[in-house]
């Protein structure tokens, strides 16, 4: 299966819009009953979503249902949760694990929780480690700033750092980074990425077609890159333990590893 990259978020209930998402070349296509629609849209929009995924779909596609605390939540779920064109349920305002078990008891494959609040953000490893059919945490990080007060972006690091480590200890991959709200000044968006990757993230939610190519440059490695972890991996494969490379650098297990990871993403597998 392709290492996903790239999430775009489409409205529930704009069904030509969803249709032009799945042909704009994001990794997964992700389908927004909750803030993108109005609460007298939201019945059309679940509807026209569970049309959509009536049958198996060649292309990934995610569905984030309304705040598990809303009354729309508990219907969505009835509606969606068996369709054979849903690849993942997408659960915002996760603040428990009990709340990943619930919704995991109703028998969905692929569960993604977003944490946007101090308390989601507190039980984080908890949450990762709540159930089997949680593949994956990420932030919200609106909600997340709104909640915490923050003013400057660099406030949410260290909730950032939490959540990664988080997936990481419980075995989970590497949490995509949450949307950039200015689809139109994408250097923003790179500099954005580049921060993030740096943090641990990989890859990113995107609400617009265009910001899909910066994020694919932003993560996916250079070939510069992937020619060093080829030299790497060469010369592990040749010598049995810690070694320094022609070029003085030292390399170990650790660094083989992250160059093997480097490959298995560049191949996209």
């Amino acid at each position: 299966m392709t290492t996903p990259v790239t999430w775009l978020y489409v409205p529930g209930d704009r069904p030509h819009v969803v249709a032009k998402a799945l042909t704009a070349g994001a990794d997964v296509v992700v389908i927004d009953l909750e803030d993108a629609v109005a609460p007298d849209r939201k019945a059309y929009a679940r509807d026209a979503t569970a049309e959509l995924l009536s049958e198996p779909r060649s292309h990934p596609i995610h569905v984030r249902v309304n705040a598990l605390d809303t009354p729309f939540a508990a219907t969505d779920l009835k509606a969606l949760a068996a369709l054979p064109g849903l690849a993942g349920l997408r659960l915002p305002k996760v603040i428990s694990p009990e709340q990943i078990t619930a919704v995991a008891a109703t028998g969905v494959v692929a569960l993604y929780a977003l944490l946007e609040s101090a308390l989601g953000i507190e039980h984080a490893y908890a949450i990762a480690t709540a159930h089997p059919a949680l593949r994956g945490i990420a932030l919200g990080e609106a909600d997340l700033r709104a909640d915490l007060g923050v003013r400057d972006d660099r406030g949410l690091d260290w909730s950032r750092s939490r959540v990664v480590v988080a997936a990481r200890a419980a075995g989970l991959p590497p949490p995509p980074q949450s949307v950039h709200p200015d689809v139109r000044d994408l250097e923003a968006l790179a500099a954005s990425c580049a921060h993030g990757r740096a943090l641990g993230f990989l890859g990113r939610a995107a609400i617009h077609p265009r910001q899909l190519p910066v994020i694919e440059r932003a993560y996916l490695p250079t070939e510069r890159e992937i020619q060093e972890a080829e030299t790497v991996v060469k010369a592990a494969a040749a010598q049995q333990g810690a070694q320094a490379l022609p070029d003085g650098r030292f390399i170990d297990a650790a660094v083989v590893s992250a160059a093997q990871r480097t490959l298995t993403l560049a191949r996209r597998d």
